[in-house]
């Protein structure tokens, strides 16, 4: 009796309420930690760290609602409960595949949420509910009245509670400097600030530093040049004499080949190439074939693989370029090359204003977009993001052959996308036998996509175009996360370690050049090098341009891939995750060996961020290099081409580009 007095009494105090929706906040947050989070926590600190680091955000988030009284103040409790409640859920869901956080940038890409429908569903679970318990328990307690209404507390109580807090995430912080030295002031994984600080103090973090990188291109001027200029001036490699200006005149034609990793393109089952197309090309003698080629996108995934094949700068550390620098001067390919007469365009299933597509493309000088209005979107050649790789590649032939030539166009695929589904009618390759269903079905999805690329080469072929275009085919990005790591050890054969996990970043690189000798080339290197490569072989030299790739074929390349996440690959050592592991057996080795490396990459990373935070290059000039004027560029107006007519078709009007609208965000 005496201790039910006790609690009712302790119930009713002003700051009960409030301390049991702390501690469910904390506690909550730290079982989601260990269950959905990969933080790699290497030592007794971090441990500790991680479980006290939610403490900090929930004294300070919740005690907003102290300044309040009475029901107002358990009900806005209530409220900033189930909002860090949701922001916590929304981090576990993007989580699930991306194996990153959500930031502001990518908050703001808010219009592409609505297409992203099956893949997010693929993410959740029933058990899900479980994040949201503590805010059904604070609302039983209010409703079923064990607390009672609570008068107003003093603002010097309310001063304390904040003031704790700040102490607690002061200590917190020390604690981790010390652990990770420049925690805030390098460039770290994402991982790594929440391991460390929490994700709700996290999300602080990136507001201050989303509003501060807004605020560069306000301050830029012409001097912030200067050590941009000697950097990519110092390590530029020029190219090889013998290949220089061998496709010089041919058209150029990129397919972004989604989400397909390296280790597919050799990779059988039951005895059969999953690939076998690309199995063939990497040994066709008019292919360079780049088996140590990584992808380095960030969280703009391919939408940054774009922005690196067309500029030779690095993405964003936080969001898209696509959605927050899309009005930035340039000196992306396409209009370098529309200023050697070619005629630029991009061929895309989907609709136009996906990833701000409509908005970037002017500014890097793509000239004609051929989005889903101009395709056939029947339910039959639709899954997914888009239209379906056959028919989309099928029907974009008759826009290639009515280009005026030369011409460079980008076609993106997208049916090997997670959760990597297919209509039953289009398999016709068994899935792979692992525990993990999307690593499985992966196996169907990229066999359709080598058909589909077969069938391009062979259309190419009978277009006339194949003898005199190269053709880039790359993989955009990484398609299996490490949340399949369990799969794919059983795919691999061995346990994927975040060395491992860091090799699996490959993704195949073909440039096929008519005429031109090819053959697999063992090279490391990465997105940001294609430019400088293409170029060269076009006979176009990248020396006068802002450039932080390295030409692939010259006998100078730069063989320093730098990823987003601050770590390193190099054909000797490979920084990952902050440690030095050798090449190629994986073993630990003293930091010394990398330091050379993550200098160079930090510096590289930096430089190209300020040229992109600033809108520098409307600052700097080339010669013969005229800059976009996106008042020119109208993908609203008619872009009819010369397109032949398909007497397969199932009708003749279905394509005519003069119709370009019907079909616009249904």
């Amino acid at each position: 009796m005496n201790l039910l007095k006790t609690t009712n009494k302790w119930l009713n105090k002003n700051y009960s309420f409030y301390l049991i929706a702390v501690i469910l906040l904390w506690i909550k947050t730290y079982i989601v930690y260990r269950l959905e989070f990969k933080l790699g926590i290497d030592n007794d600190l971090q441990k500790f760290l991680l479980f006290v680091n939610p403490i900090s955000s929930s004294l300070f988030f919740l005690g907003i609602a102290l300044f309040f009284k009475g029901k107002v103040r358990l009900w806005t409790m209530i409220a900033i409960e189930f909002i860090l409640s949701f922001l916590l859920y929304a981090n576990v869901v993007y989580y699930r595949f991306f194996n990153d956080f959500l930031t502001v940038p990518v908050l703001t890409q808010h219009g592409n949420f609505g297409q992203l429908g099956d893949s997010t569903l693929a993410l959740m679970n029933g058990t899900d509910i479980f994040y949201f318990l503590d805010t059904f328990i604070l609302i039983a307690i209010v409703l079923f009245k064990v607390v009672k209404t609570q008068s107003r507390i003093q603002r010097r109580g309310i001063l304390s509670v904040f003031v704790f807090a700040i102490m607690i995430f002061a200590a917190n912080l020390g604690l981790a400097e010390g652990d990770r030295p420049q925690l805030l002031s390098r460039t770290f994984d994402r991982n790594y600030l929440v391991k460390y600080l929490g994700a709700y103090n996290f999300s602080i973090y990136d507001i201050i530093t989303s509003a501060r990188s807004s605020a560069q291109r306000a301050f830029a001027d012409s001097n912030d040049l200067t050590d941009i200029e000697n950097f990519t001036k110092s390590n530029y490699t020029a190219p090889d004499q013998d290949l220089f200006g061998k496709a010089k005149g041919m058209n150029v034609i990129y397919v972004s080949m989604e989400s397909l990793e390296n280790f597919m393109v050799d990779e059988k089952l039951d005895g059969k190439y999953v690939m076998p197309f690309l199995h063939n090309l990497e040994k066709d003698q008019n292919t360079f074939y780049f088996d140590n080629f990584f992808h380095q996108v960030g969280q703009g995934k391919t939408s940054d693989a774009e922005f690196m094949m067309a500029n030779s700068l690095f993405p964003l550390p936080q969001g898209a370029v696509f959605t927050q620098k899309a009005s930035n001067t340039y000196q992306a390919q396409p209009q370098i090359l529309a200023n050697n007469g070619y005629t630029t365009a991009t061929l895309h299933g989907n609709y136009k204003t996906f990833w701000n597509r409509d908005e970037m493309y002017k500014s890097l000088g793509i000239q004609k977009f051929f989005d889903a209005n101009y395709y056939d979107m029947k339910d039959k050649n639709v899954i997914n993001y888009g239209m379906k790789d056959k028919p989309m590649l099928k029907e974009s032939m008759k826009y290639l052959e009515g280009l005026p030539q030369p011409f460079e166009t980008k076609i993106i695929t997208l049916s090997n996308h997670f959760p990597f589904e297919l209509d039953k009618d289009d398999i016709d390759f068994p899935a792979a036998d692992t525990s993990d269903t999307v690593v499985n079905k992966y196996f169907q999805t990229a066999h359709y996509m080598d058909e589909a690329l077969e069938q391009f080469f062979n259309d190419l072929k009978k277009s006339g175009l194949y003898d005199n275009t190269v053709v880039v085919l790359y993989g955009d990005h990484y398609g299996i996360s490490t949340n399949h790591n369990a799969g794919m050890q059983q795919i691999m054969g061995k346990k994927i370690t975040a060395y491992e996990n860091a090799q699996l970043q490959r993704v195949p690189l073909f440039i096929h050049v008519p005429g031109v000798k090819g053959g697999i080339k063992h090279t490391y290197g990465g997105e940001v090098d294609v430019r400088p490569t293409v170029l060269h072989l076009l006979g176009i030299d990248t020396k006068d341009y802002i450039s932080f790739g390295s030409d692939l074929l010259s006998p100078e390349h730069r063989e320093i891939v730098p990823f987003r996440n601050g770590d390193v690959m190099t054909p000797k050592f490979d920084s990952v995750g902050g440690k030095c592991y050798s090449n190629p057996d994986g073993t630990l080795v003293s930091k010394d060996n990398c330091s050379d490396a993550t200098d160079f990459a930090k510096q590289a990373l930096d430089l190209s961020d300020k040229v992109v935070y600033g809108d520098l290059l409307r600052f700097h000039d080339v010669k013969g290099f005229t800059p976009v004027d996106r008042s020119k560029i109208d993908y609203n107006s008619d872009q009819t081409v010369n397109t032949p007519v398909d007497p397969n078709s199932e009708s003749t009007d279905k394509n005519d580009s003069t119709n370009t609208k019907d079909n616009k965000d249904k």
